[in-house]
């Protein structure tokens, strides 16, 4: 599960922002004065950092510029009333990943999330075989074992496994997912990750109706996890 660190003054924008990011399954720290925020972003170490940039005791503008010397791989999305081109200009040259100005759709501020996250993420290299439970994947020779018995998985549902295990542990957007594995210019919906996901299930569970391994986050996506809690 991702963590995102809001620093945000305005009470109302903060419910909202942390309200939503909850719903949509991230973990959520926040603070509301610059000199604080900055401290806790070194402690904490999170996944993403939303920096509102008129803040008590320090603004945005200088807790980026030290956050992206001391760390320079926090994603960083910047959040501002001003709306000026100088002032995104600014943001950006100083090493924020992206910027929106107030007022913005929740919904658009989740994609630059999602966005910013992805191309944050180092890549994961895994094995060419892989297993977990009594599953038994083999990437390079696409052949997948369920004990000693051969199943077959389809190209999508062998990138789908692949992009989980690259993921294990981690709450998978749908939408990452329908960009990953099918590619937006494709038209999926989210209809047909579900409808992939029912299937994968009945190959991979041993009860698909209490999957122990592709586990659903309602109204998110899935996580995968190798070893069932």
């Amino acid at each position: 599960m991702n963590t995102i660190l809001i620093i945000e003054d305005d009470i109302s924008i903060l419910k909202v922002l942390k309200d939503n990011l909850k719903f949509e399954g991230y973990q959520v720290i926040a603070e509301t004065n610059g000199i604080k925020g900055l401290n806790l972003a070194l402690e904490k170490q999170p996944d993403l950092l939303l920096l509102d940039i008129m803040l008590p005791g320090l603004n945005g503008y200088e807790i980026c510029r030290k956050l992206k010397n001391d760390v320079p791989e926090l994603p960083i999305i910047m959040i501002t009333a001003r709306g000026s081109e100088m002032d995104k200009v600014s943001g950006l040259d100083i090493g924020a990943d992206d910027y929106l100005t107030k007022p913005f759709s929740i919904p658009e501020l989740m994609a630059r999330i999602r966005a910013v996250i992805r191309r944050s993420n180092k890549e994961v290299d895994i094995s060419p075989e892989y297993s977990f439970g009594k599953i038994r994947i083999n990437f390079k020779n696409y052949q997948t074992f369920v004990g000693n018995n051969e199943i077959k998985l389809s190209g999508k549902e062998y990138a789908i496994m692949e992009y989980f295990i690259k993921h294990e542990g981690e709450v998978v957007h749908r939408h990452d997912l329908l960009e990953s594995v099918w590619g937006y210019h494709a038209m999926p919906t989210t209809r047909t990750v579900d409808n992939f996901m029912l299937d994968l299930r009945k190959k991979i569970e041993v009860n698909p109706s209490k999957p122990k391994h592709i586990i659903s986050i309602r109204g998110v996506g899935y996580r995968f996890n190798a070893k069932p809690q």
